[in-house]
């Protein structure tokens, strides 16, 4: 059973290189919604600043790639919301248990998203245009979230593989 474990634990670069592009795609993201928006606000005030129409919706599309991104992010490092005020009082086991049916949910939400994200960008997001930039389709406004189930899924087999691999395998020092 270790064999298994240790060749499955190959695939680490490939979740460590995921996480790494995702967070490199939120920062330039972030970067993007920075500029816009002191572009937009300064155009306002300074003359010769333009003050394009399109800053705001362009910033929230942005920030809602940076939203669900961030929160498959929080996913590999276990940072997303989760109830642990009773965890003292359970036994470990029970915990583990937890944890993993847990992460089976989130799994499900993760395909929900890309198959029912999928389909609205495709079909609702396809129809519509940006107000301000007619030639850009509404698709790019709901893209976000098949993009996100996408991610979600692959650090959620990760998360998963981890709890079930604690099952069989104790850590060290533990």
């Amino acid at each position: 059973m270790k064999s298994f474990f240790d060749t499955v634990d190959k695939l680490k670069p490939v979740y460590d290189g995921t996480y790494k592009t995702v967070l490199f795609i939120c920062k330039l993201l972030l970067i993007a919604d920075i500029l816009i928006t002191s572009m937009s606000v300064l155009g306002r005030y300074i003359p010769f600043i333009p003050d394009p129409s399109w800053s705001e919706e362009v910033v929230l599309t942005l920030m809602s790639y940076m939203a669900v991104l961030s929160a498959a992010l929080a996913i590999r490092r276990g940072a997303h919301i989760r109830m642990t005020a009773f965890d003292i009082y359970l036994p470990k086991k029970l915990i583990k248990i937890l944890d993993l049916l847990a992460d089976i949910f989130i799994m499900g939400l993760a395909f929900v998203m890309l198959i029912v994200g999928w389909k609205y960008a495709k079909n609702i997001g396809s129809k519509g245009v940006y107000v301000s930039l007619p030639k850009l389709s509404r698709f790019w406004m709901y893209f976000p979230i098949p993009v996100a189930g996408f991610a979600m899924i692959i650090f959620e087999l990760e998360a998963i593989y981890n709890h079930i691999k604690g099952f069989f395998i104790r850590e060290e020092g533990k």
